[in-house]
Parts: structure tokens; C-alpha cells; sequence
């Protein structure tokens, strides 16, 4: 794991990765998917919404003639990690708390722990900071290194489990990259897909630290922008002040009250968790037998090595995956594959063996 330097990706593109994006950094998963397409490229539960999410979500309409009100949101997040209401405050989505981050203080070296989910690096750069990305490493298994993160760092933002890479860095990692004068922001969006969260710091008071979560991908209910951050009240406090008025919508305060509150949320939270699990034990088993190089994820998708030009014959093949070169510290030989249920994962696999009969180079096979 090492620094770099500043950019927008730091990433290259090989002869058949085909041109970057005009933006990499804002360039997301929802962009690779069309029609006829199997979509592998989005990180959203394959799933129907729980009944009883559905039912809020629809009575939440009745309040729609009035503004938005999240103390009830709040009340209920607090409630579910155990802490104070002045430590959480709901968000419109992670995307938001993103932003709203980037423009809390005049961030003297703002470090972005990559390869990441690239909003939070946009959202920076877009409130005029220039950003210090620090790379984790695949001859690493991408593990996070405290000491690669320059000391004078006045903001630090990791995800975990990390987007695309699908490593969970323990909680005593995480703790050690907490200083005097610094702000440790952990993106725990998909948190909630690993079974009993068990390296999540959104229960713990420390000062300094925040994290943001999203209910969006585990609850499949991407269009209700809903997510929350909860940590050291001051900050929150902080980041409210930043807040545009009821941007958080009625929808999306029904749905964090009944995710985190409703009595069925838990178990049917750990039953999802579980079946991903499973899930992606039944890609990663396939793509061992198909002798690919993929990273040992906790995470509700797997970064897989597939040779450059092999994203593009996939999706020329039916298959969506997500590209990761607009990842920094990744280039055009890594796609991201969502984790689907076992039928989905079997047109996967065969779409990769048909890509590799067609051009038995792309796709390379470890020795």
C-alpha cells in the first residue's frame, strides 16, 4: 500500500479496455447495464422488498402534503446502533453525506483510501480540494497499511467493506488511523451484507470518527435515496448545518424507520446477509474452477481479474459487469460482479467459458 499522487484515477486503460468515461470518477455501475443485458454491473440485493418496507413506503405518501420531517429517522437509527440521537443524522443517501463532507471544512490534505468507491474523491475534488489517494494493492490482497497514510492527513475516507475490492479491514485497522486534528470517515454502505457486522465502528463513540451508511443496496430500494451518518455528535452537528432543507423525502424517512426499527427488519437484515453469503460462495467457486484471479470478498460483489478486453466481450456475450479501471489503482484487466443468485451466477460462468474459447488470451488462467 502506497501514496500517490494526486489525479483523477491514477488508473490506465488497455488497447481493448475501450475509452474511459469523460468523468471516471462519477462513472457508477447503473451506467453498464441496457437492455438484454444480464445485470451483474449493479450492487443492489436481488430480491423483492419486504412486505411490510413496501406498506411503509406506500403510507409514507399520506405525508406527503407535508414537509419531511427525519426526527423520527433519527430516533430510530440512534435507537438501532445504540447511540445518542445527536450522533446520527439522515441523509439522501450516502451520495449525500458524501457532499456534505467535502464541504465541512477547508481540508488542508484530504486523503481517499483507493481503490473506493470514487464518489467521495468527486464530491472533494468538486468543492475545490485536491485529493491525496492512497493505493491499496491487489500483491497486498489490497489490505489497508495506517502508516501509508501521510500524517498531516486533516481527512481520511475508507470504505469498508471496500467498493470493489470486497475487503473488510478489521476495526483495530481502522482505529489506527485516528489522529489529533483529524477526521476519520468510514463508508460502511455495505456493511449491512456482512452477518453480524462484526468490524463495524457505527456503535462505537469515538471522537473524530463518522460513519455513513446506506440502506439502498441491501433493502433494494435504489430509487429512495435514504442512508444516514452516525459518529462524533460534534461533527454531525457539523455536517447538519450543511444540510439543505428536507432533502431528506417522506419515502426515504419511512423506509429508515422501518429498516432499522421494525421488528422484522433484524432478522430479515440477517437473512439477506446470509444468503449473499452464500451466493457468492457459489461465484467464487466458479470462478476458482475457471482458474480467474478474483479478491476474497465480504462484500456483495467480487473484483475479478479478467485480461483486458474481456469486459467488453462479456457485455457483448449478454453479461453487464462493472468496469473498474475508473477505479484509481485499478486498470482495464478488472471488472466488479455483482452477487446474484446461483441460475444467474451458472450465465455468468458460461458466458466467461464462451469468451474463452473465443479468444482463449484475454482471459488469463493461473498457473
Amino acid at each position: 500500500m502506497a501514496a500517490a499522487g494526486t489525479g483523477a484515477t491514477g488508473a490506465a486503460t488497455g488497447p481493448s479496455g475501450g475509452a474511459l468515461p469523460a468523468d471516471p470518477l462519477r462513472h457508477h455501475g447503473d451506467a453498464e447495464t441496457g437492455d438484454g443485458l444480464l445485470d451483474l454491473a449493479v450492487n443492489v440485493y436481488a430480491g423483492p422488498r419486504p412486505a411490510w418496507l413496501d406498506r411503509a413506503l406506500h403510507a409514507s405518501l399520506d405525508d406527503a402534503a407535508a414537509y419531511p420531517d427525519p426526527r423520527s429517522a433519527r430516533a430510530a437509527i440512534a435507537h438501532h446502533h445504540g447511540r445518542g440521537p445527536d450522533a446520527v443524522l439522515p441523509t439522501a443517501g450516502a451520495a449525500e453525506a458524501f457532499t456534505l463532507l467535502a464541504r465541512l471544512r477547508p481540508w488542508r490534505r484530504p486523503v481517499v483510501v483507493h481503490p473506493q468507491f470514487t464518489e467521495p474523491h468527486a464530491a472533494l475534488e468538486q468543492a475545490g480540494h485536491r485529493v491525496t489517494p492512497v493505493l491499496c494493492t491487489a500483491g497486498d490482497g489490497f489490505a489497508l497499511r495506517p502508516e501509508a497514510v501521510p500524517e498531516d492527513a486533516d481527512l481520511v475516507v475508507v470504505g469498508n467493506p471496500t467498493n470493489p475490492t470486497g475487503v473488510l479491514h478489521p476495526a483495530r485497522v481502522l482505529r489506527a488511523l485516528r489522529r489529533p486534528g483529524r477526521l476519520l470517515a468510514v463508508d460502511e454502505a455495505f456493511m449491512d451484507a456482512v452477518p453480524g457486522e462484526p468490524e463495524s465502528l457505527a456503535g462505537e463513540e469515538l471522537e473524530g470518527v463518522v460513519v455513513l451508511r446506506s440502506l439502498t443496496k441491501h433493502w433494494s430500494i435504489p430509487g429512495i435515496r435514504a442512508g444516514y451518518v452516525v459518529g462524533d455528535p460534534t461533527v454531525v452537528r457539523e455536517l447538519a448545518r450543511g444540510q439543505t432543507p428536507w432533502s431528506v423525502s417522506a419515502p426515504a424517512v419511512a423506509a429508515m424507520v422501518a429498516c432499522t426499527a421494525d421488528p422484522r427488519a433484524a432478522a430479515e437484515a440477517t437473512e439477506r446477509a446470509r444468503t449473499l453469503d452464500g451466493w457468492r460462495a457459489t461465484l467464487e467457486a466458479g470462478l476458482r474452477r475457471a482458474g480467474l484471479e478474483s479478491v476474497p470478498s465480504r462484500a456483495p460483489f467480487v473484483l475479478v481479474r479478467v485480461g483486458e478486453g474481456g469486459h467488453a466481450r462479456l457485455r457483448a456475450g449478454g453479461v453487464a459487469v462493472r468496469r473498474a479501471d475508473t477505479f484509481p489503482g485499478l486498470d482495464a484487466s478488472w471488472v466488479r460482479v455483482a452477487v446474484r443468485p446461483p441460475e444467474a451466477t451458472a450465465r455468468f460462468l458460461a458466458a466467461l467459458e464462451a469468451v474463452a474459447e473465443r479468444s482463449a488470451s484475454v482471459l488469463p488462467v493461473r498457473a
